[in-house]
């Protein structure tokens, strides 16, 4: 205990954290009163394991019962470690295992098309019982746009698609390319709203499956079609190019790869629009747990990674949006749907995918309440005039938007 004791000591200047060890001794660590987290360890090497690399062994302990939390839930003690660390390393030896982590990143994120589809299947081929116990009705696996932290989640998703569509700035019979359309609700959404033609392409096998299906079902499937498809394997033009939650998964390898499809894909007059979890401080690398176990391949970029390459493939950048705790409160409307269907969950897994799951969506929502993680919308074009010249198009959209769905009610 002695080497955590001393991270612990250095750490907790806000709340208090009381860790009991293998022998039944309690530690306490004390910034303030509250908030006030209890946990127990039953192995005697985890206290070794958490001081070296918490990123991973913290995960792995929970999901593996050897960490137990005793007073409040995993959440709780999440919310209390990323109140105090926030955006810094606490100190020079997490810095160095962070610039190591870096170093080895191209590696890790080499996502040849092959790999890829793995990558992707490792996650969104889950059961489709599952997403549908959590998310809402449309199915968006990506941040909700809030008014108000106490929105429903199926009301800001809606927004969310309302301002996807106001900055993509729809006009009837154009073609829009949907670059990882998940389960396919944002393709139907502008399909239904524009009057467009869509073509949505994912990488997962049940999502197409399902995409297809809900197309048919809203009559949508003459407007509306979706492929088994690598963003690398675009051959066709567009006038509209979105893609939501996707880019997370390409890889700093293929970054300039990326760009370039997009800029080939678009119409000299057309807009594309990028919305992506991004870093707000700076380039570095994946944390091991999640890299591990929920998102193999995965990175989020720094905005200043991403900029020069857009520089690079002849775009212009006509806008840039920063949605900060829009994520933190659909995460938080995650966790409480999967706490509540956890029974039936364990039924379609076992107690320790629960665990692995209810520690994934909580250590996503603490990161965007403290720890620099927010979600960036970069709007790209051909040309200068692709857009109108004020943001007001965009709040108009919002606003026609809220109208008829206040209508609707």
């Amino acid at each position: 205990m002695f080497l955590l004791s001393y991270c612990q000591n250095r750490l907790i200047k806000k709340g208090t954290l009381t860790i009991i060890d293998v022998r039944g001794r309690r530690h306490v660590f004390t910034g303030s009163a509250s908030p006030a987290v209890t946990v127990r360890l039953h192995s005697r090497a985890l206290a070794w394991k958490l001081a070296l690399n918490p990123d991973l062994y913290l995960g792995e302990a929970y999901m593996d019962g050897t960490l137990t939390v005793e007073h409040g839930d995993i959440h709780d003690l999440l919310n209390l470690v990323m109140l105090n660390v926030g955006r810094t390393q606490p100190n020079v030896f997490f810095k160095t295992i962070t610039a190591l982590r870096r170093l080895t990143r191209w590696f890790a994120q080499y996502n040849p098309m092959a790999k890829a589809q793995r990558n992707v299947a490792h996650h969104y081929d889950l059961s489709d019982k599952l997403y549908e116990l959590f998310l809402d009705d449309n199915r968006q696996y990506t941040c909700g746009y809030f008014e108000d932290p106490e929105d429903d989640l199926e009301t800001a998703q809606e927004r969310k698609q309302a301002h996807i569509a106001a900055k993509l700035c729809v006009k009837p019979g154009q073609r829009i390319l949907d670059i990882g359309c998940g389960w396919g609700g944002l393709a139907q959404y502008l399909a239904a709203e524009s009057d467009a033609e869509v073509t949505g392409i994912t990488l997962s096998e049940h999502q197409l499956e399902f995409a297809t299906l809900e197309a048919a079902r809203l009559n949508l499937d003459q407007k509306v079609t979706y492929a088994l498809q690598d963003y690398r394997n675009i051959h066709d033009t567009y006038d509209r190019i979105v893609s939501v939650g996707m880019f997370e998964h390409v890889g700093v390898p293929h970054y300039k790869k990326f760009f370039s499809k997009l800029h080939a894909a678009l119409n000299d007059d057309g807009v594309a629009l990028l919305h992506t979890i991004g870093r707000a401080d700076g380039p570095s690398a994946t944390n091991s747990w999640i890299k591990k176990y929920i998102f193999p391949g995965g990175y989020i970029p720094a905005l200043s990674e991403i900029v020069p390459i857009i520089e690079h493939a002849g775009f212009y950048i006509t806008d840039i949006e920063i949605l900060r705790l829009h994520y933190a409160e659909t995460l938080r409307a995650w966790r409480r749907r999967f706490n509540a269907n956890r029974s039936k969950i364990r039924d379609l897994y076992d107690e320790r995918f629960c665990r692995m799951w209810e520690f994934y969506l909580s250590v996503s929502e603490v990161a965007f309440r403290y720890g620099g993680h927010v979600v960036f919308q970069i709007q790209l074009a051909k040309r200068q005039d692709a857009v109108p010249l004020t943001r007001e198009y965009i709040m108009n959209g919002d606003k026609e938007a809220g109208l008829k769905a206040e209508i609707a009610a």
